[in-house]
């Protein structure tokens, strides 16, 4: 099969979404939300409410930050098996660096499986907030030029389908988990 044809496409259409080299709101709006999705940003969050919170934010920190530190083994493994490069670019060299490949996107992975997994478990206000933050993050990570259009799809993908399997099996897992260390963690 020739994917030539539809990479061509993937790449001038993610090319006019793309704002990182256009000074401006919009460009500062999708800096904004391409660094929401940062892992290390969502770890001290969810720590910090493991820490402070009550049983029912507890559950929801420990079951986000398992899922997503799951979830990151995942992407890299399926990064380092697909070895796509990113597009070409200034913006995200941290980025660039550390992780030089863009499929599936990380930061859309993360996401969604965040949103999905809030909407598994509550309150509903913050899950449709989260709903609406998913996408934005996706698309700002092509509007910034990290990432081409396929990418934030496949993790999109990626991260649903890694949340509806942890919401099915969480809590046995935990339960066994809890078990097995002698205490519990919410």
């Amino acid at each position: 099969m020739n994917l030539r044809p539809i990479l061509e496409l993937d790449a001038r259409l993610s090319n006019k979404m793309r704002v990182a080299e256009k000074p401006g709101a919009l460009r500062s709006i999708a800096a904004f939300f391409a660094h929401s999705g940062d892992s290390w940003f969502w770890a001290i969050g969810l720590f910090s409410l493991w820490a402070s919170g009550d049983a029912f934010w507890k559950k929801w920190a420990v079951v986000q930050f398992v899922g997503i530190s799951v979830l990151a083994v995942l992407v890299m493994g399926t990064k380092f098996l697909v070895r796509r490069k990113r597009p070409e670019g200034e913006w995200g060299g941290i980025y660039r660096s550390t992780d030089p490949h863009s499929f599936p996107s990380g930061h859309a992975a993360r996401s969604f499986f965040i949103a999905f997994i809030a909407l598994g478990l509550g309150p509903a206000g913050l899950a449709v907030a989260l709903l609406i933050w998913a996408p934005l993050v996706a698309l700002a990570r092509v509007a910034m030029g990290v990432h081409y259009v396929s990418d934030i799809v496949a993790g999109a993908v990626f991260g649903i389908a890694i949340a509806w399997i942890g919401l099915q099996i969480y809590e046995p897992l935990f339960h066994w988990v809890f078990t097995l260390i002698g205490f519990p963690l919410w």
